[in-house]
């Protein structure tokens, strides 16, 4: 079953979003050619920490797997889970950074590419797609609008700019823990699933494909990357569901 959060709640869970913007801000004045990932991970370990803040995905576990890492970072080809290490980033590569934070009990979760120097047209007009599409989701995320409306404007605003949507991974909720119901897909026919009622929390992430859909998982058991090795993009915004438009808590990335 969906939580409903209460204002309180809500409240709460505004704070942990505030401290994952506040950490993307902090990544966008960090972030260069020539750091690795691990660099990386470890600046946005200590800036969460300094603040009173729990990367949540430091020592996430699924089953007997437990990720290494406080951020996932993911580059080019890389959809997503992207364990840091010692990759250096280079110019005209795309890196897409997903980050969690536990605050205060409550969690608020953010995803955003960026780009290394001076990138090529096709991974610039990924981003801003995946960026666009993101918001067409959002615009459908309000009362009594059901899952699969912002699934299916997602996959209609990415696929009618010639990219594909990632077919094998979701958003989700997201309140007292990272990962709640109900699953947010990124593609779908319209008036499906669930009903989205307000005080629902949301998170919603395309994560687009220049290339083909088709995604495997590399040897290390978390970082999913797309078939073809052609790039991905990557957006996320933490959200309430509202009788009107939605709110937007992790807005100012």
């Amino acid at each position: 079953m969906t939580p409903i959060k209460s204002e309180r709640e809500i409240g709460l869970i505004r704070e942990s979003c505030r401290l994952v913007v506040e950490t993307f801000k902090f990544i966008e004045k960090t972030i260069a050619e020539g750091m690795t990932t691990g660099e990386l991970n470890q600046e946005i370990d200590q800036f969460i920490r300094k603040f009173g803040g729990r990367p949540a995905f430091k020592d996430y576990k699924v089953g007997d797997k437990v990720f290494p890492a406080s951020s996932c970072i993911s580059v080019e080809s890389e959809v997503v889970h992207g364990i840091p290490g010692d990759r250096k980033l280079r110019a005209g590569e795309i890196v897409s950074v997903d980050v969690g934070v536990e605050y205060n009990g409550f969690f608020g979760d953010a995803a955003k590419t960026f780009a290394i120097g001076e990138i090529d047209a096709t991974r610039r007009r990924l981003m801003q797609v995946t960026w666009e599409a993101l918001y067409c989701g959002i615009a459908q995320a309000r009362a009594r609008k059901r899952v699969n409306d912002v699934a299916h404007a997602v996959q209609r605003c990415v696929e009618a700019a010639g990219f594909s949507v990632v077919r094998d991974l979701v958003g989700h909720g997201v309140g007292r823990h990272l990962h709640e119901e109900p699953q947010i897909p990124n593609f779908g026919k319209p008036n499906e699933g669930p009903k989205l009622k307000s005080g629902m929390v949301l998170a919603i992430e395309p994560m687009v494909n220049a290339g083909r859909p088709d995604v495997v998982t590399a040897v290390d058991e978390w970082t999913v990357v797309t078939a073809d090795k052609q790039p991905s993009a990557h957006f996320e915004h933490t959200v309430v569901i509202r009788e009107g438009e939605a709110e937007i808590l992790t807005q100012g990335l």
